[in-house]
């Protein structure tokens, strides 16, 4: 199992989710979270900044291995504008995941 961490522009959370439902993915946790990139120019809602702390959204999933390249290709096109300041992904190894309202474990419980 992976666990992908996306650092994403506001505006583009809504395409991120639905590009993610496109390929059948649905479980994911968003959280408002404020950063800065390489202090390259950017321009947020009218104003350019450099080396600011943005507003942005971080975007959560855990997925079985198999599914991880399809899912990355989903957010990046989907949050993709162009310009300085559309985000990161990371993906991590996920060694245990345990639901806790039924207990289950590993994949079963994604």
């Amino acid at each position: 199992m992976k666990t992908i961490v996306a650092v994403i522009k506001p505006i583009k959370l809504e395409p991120v989710r639905e590009a993610l439902a496109a390929i059948g993915l649905r479980g994911l946790t968003v959280s408002r979270v404020e950063g800065c990139g390489h202090g390259r120019p950017e321009i947020h809602r009218g104003s350019e900044y450099t080396g600011d702390l943005l507003e942005r959204l971080k975007v959560e999933l855990v997925l079985p291995d198999n599914g991880v390249e399809e899912a990355v290709r989903a957010i990046q096109t989907a949050a993709h504008t162009g310009h300085a300041g559309d985000g990161i992904i990371a993906v991590y190894p996920t060694t245990e995941i345990i639901r806790i309202s039924t207990g289950e474990k590993g994949e079963p419980a994604l």
